[in-house]
């Protein structure tokens, strides 16, 4: 198996940063896709940011330039740097990898069990 820990939300004021962690650790082969998605109270939950092995981002368009993913592929573990954050951003937030576990011929994409960030003064 894959298992996901994350760390670093929290309550923060509008305006102020954070930063989430997630580390992969199990089986793992080999990890293509990190990302991270959110999730507000009523609404589905939508792609925050991604990062291919390549280092290549994608970033949803309400959090560009406030949000910087990144991996280190030695620790299996992904980033998110959260600055300039609105009340908007409040969610819990749920890292993904798709990852291909030792011996398998598939990837398979697991999930955090998320962790909850909240923008308020």
């Amino acid at each position: 198996q894959v298992q996901l820990v994350e760390s670093g939300g929290g309550l923060v004021q509008p305006g102020g940063s954070l930063r989430l962690s997630c580390a992969a650790s199990g089986s793992i082969f080999r990890i293509n896709i990190m990302g991270w998605y959110r999730q507000a109270p009523g609404k589905q939950r939508e792609l925050v940011a991604d990062i291919n092995s390549g280092g290549i981002t994608n970033y949803a368009d309400s959090v560009k330039g406030r949000f910087t993913i990144s991996r280190d592929n030695a620790k299996n573990t992904e980033y998110l740097q959260m600055n300039s954050l609105k009340p908007e951003d409040t969610a819990r937030y749920y890292c993904s990898v798709t990852a291909q576990r030792m011996g398998a011929p598939f990837t398979y994409k697991y999930w955090g069990q998320g962790t909850q960030v909240t923008v308020s003064s």
